[in-house]
């Protein structure tokens, strides 16, 4: 294997929390330490969403945290969504008014307090194709979001003439509509909001580790007391020990219960989504669109300078890890998204591809798209507690619901949730900042689209940002054949934000991977160089980083041309794995 020398960073002097939640090298050693030298109340496993929420709540409550992931922060469901912050329309057709009204309140929360530099509000049309009952029962229905809160820091509905619906989706067919309504939900970059969650829960003193691996669950007579971790960058194994411990690892949680020797109080189904992003200037339109299906809905999503087309809905009984689009997949969505364009998407407009597997409760229907999206926690035995379930949007609710269910293991009275009151690193000042944009693009030489571009994705954390080109303007510069991201935010993936590997930078950390018809092959070699002497990489590390991403990619394409899950199964699995000494279970 590929050596990697000793980091370019000078190791933390002191043991406080860094300010901003830095997850760079010197601190990713301390937090090894830290892990087998200290005692906690509460480990969290998984570094998706919800284990990044329940590790901030824990924190902020006065606990002492830490949390592990076997990968990277968001690897798994939550870099693989359809990037929305929503009630849930088609959940007030379930009549799951309580899932939407705590939605809609988190979507607010989201996009006022706690995250207004990465949760940003988006127009969505309603195209109606029915003259008599459709437009008073989505009237009704719209109502009833706006009602709930849908309606507070964002336009409530708006219904509109087919002249008025063209005129804001003109690439709409004539006769795919005979009006619409236009209402407003919010997105978010998935991965990006999680990784700043992480952050901001070590900025409040949690242990935030990733190629971190669960595998085994130490205890105390009956009871769980902690776990024992490796780190799979080279192997060593530590025991971490705690209070009490908590399971959330989505479409893991099962595989996770059974390594623990806890029989699970709930079963966790996995549900594949797909979807595709093609360029902004395929589809002509001034909002997105949600599309009725024969199965669910189908959303077509602004996204930067292209559109998210998606999703799909369908069992996934196949590797976890890495869950794979077929060309059936791909074809289901053109269909219908083309059945009301009047120019139709081809396969050569796609951008990119990806893929999700949803963690729903298993229940007794056998249609994926109505199980319920409400979560459940459950203290599997003394000790260990287990979430899954829920949706996106609420994971903040989610997170304060596990660490309720875990106190019981602690001692003392613990302190009640105030997530609701805490905002993620990078909100404080942003509102201020997007006033100075043009003065900040002056200071640095750059255009002032570019910086409102960096405030969007990093808030009041842009002086840490820009502050690592001072001594070399050539970070300000683009990546190569990736225009739309600068050098430098590939160096601050690495120094500050808890990349470890190309794939880390290219595929979460940035949106290369599915920006760009390359898909990131184009750049990364040159991100490889970026971040090698941060890193510590030598050639032959640098050599190793390209050619795994490089295959992980044409294994992807291809895996794409497949018309069936265990073909498509078959060729993405056969791809190196960029931590190569994880295993099964993946926690």
């Amino acid at each position: 294997m590929a050596t990697r020398k000793n980091a370019a960073v000078p190791p933390r002097t002191h043991a406080e929390p860094p300010i901003t939640g830095r997850l760079g090298p010197a601190e990713r050693e301390e937090a090894w330490q830290r892990l087998g030298a200290e005692t906690f109340d509460v480990v969290v496993i998984g570094g998706g969403v919800v284990g990044v929420g329940a590790a901030l709540d824990a924190a902020t409550r006065g606990l002492r945290v830490a949390l592990v992931e076997a990968r990277d922060l968001a690897s798994g469901t939550s870099s693989r969504s359809s990037k929305l912050f929503h009630g849930g329309l088609r959940y007030l057709e379930q009549l799951e008014f309580g899932l939407v009204r705590e939605a809609l309140r988190e979507r607010e929360l989201m996009l006022t307090r706690i995250a207004p530099h990465l949760v940003k509000p988006v127009a969505f049309l309603y195209p109606l194709s029915n003259r008599i009952w459709e437009r008073p029962y989505s009237a009704a229905g719209l109502f009833l979001y706006d009602t709930m809160g849908g309606a507070r820091s964002v336009p409530g509905q708006k219904h509109l003439s087919r002249a008025g619906a063209l005129r804001l989706v003109p690439a709409l067919k004539r006769d795919a509509l005979i009006g619409g309504i236009r209402y407003y939900d919010a997105q978010a970059d998935d991965a990006r909001h999680t990784m700043m969650v992480g952050r901001t829960a070590a900025h409040y003193g949690a242990v935030v580790r990733t190629s971190t691996q669960v595998v085994g669950f130490l205890r105390e007579a009956d009871r769980v007391s902690g776990v024992r971790v490796r780190d799979v960058e080279d192997g060593r194994e530590v025991d971490v020990r705690a209070h009490a411990v908590i399971n959330a690892t989505g479409v893991w949680t099962d595989e996770l219960q059974r390594l623990s020797g806890s029989r699970g109080r709930f079963r966790v189904r996995a549900s594949k989504g797909v979807h595709i992003v093609v360029p902004r200037d395929r589809i002509v339109a001034e909002a997105g669109m949600i599309l009725r299906t024969e199965k669910s809905v189908l959303f077509v999503i602004p996204w930067r300078n292209h559109w998210i087309v998606g999703t799909t809905d369908t069992d996934w009984n196949l590797d976890l890890a890495h869950p794979a689009a077929t060309k059936h997949d791909i074809d289901y969505i053109l269909e219908h998204v083309n059945s009301v364009l009047a120019t139709p998407l081809t396969h050569d407009d796609i951008e990119g591809v990806y893929a999700g597997l949803r963690p729903l409760l298993a229940g007794e229907s056998d249609s994926t798209s109505k199980l319920s999206r409400e979560h459940a926690v459950a203290r599997v035995s003394p000790g260990l507690v287990a979430i899954a379930g829920g949706k996106y949007t609420t994971y903040r609710v989610m997170g304060a619901d596990a660490v309720d269910a875990a106190q019981v293991d602690m001692p003392g009275r613990i302190q009640p949730s105030i997530t609701d009151k805490v905002p993620l690193v990078g909100a404080d000042g942003y509102h201020a900042l997007v006033n100075q944009a043009d003065q900040l693009a002056t200071k640095h030489g750059l255009h002032p689209y570019r910086v409102r571009h960096l405030l969007d994705r990093y808030g009041s954390l842009v002086h840490e940002v820009l502050s690592l080109a001072a001594d070399n303007p050539e970070l300000l510069k683009p990546i190569p054949a990736s225009p739309d991201y600068l050098q430098v935010e590939a160096v601050y993936a690495v120094s500050h934000e808890g990349a470890m590997h190309l794939e880390d930078v290219l595929t979460r950390r940035t949106r290369i991977s599915i920006e760009y018809a390359h898909r990131g092959v184009d750049s990364s070699e040159a991100v490889a160089r970026l971040v090698a002497p941060i890193l510590g990489w030598d050639e032959d590390a640098i050599k190793r980083e390209v050619e795994v991403y490089n295959a992980r990619v044409e294994a992807e394409r291809t895996s794409q041309t497949q018309k069936d899950d265990q073909a498509a199964d078959a060729v993405r699995a056969a791809a190196p794995e960029a931590r190569p000494q994880l295993t099964e279970p993946v926690s």
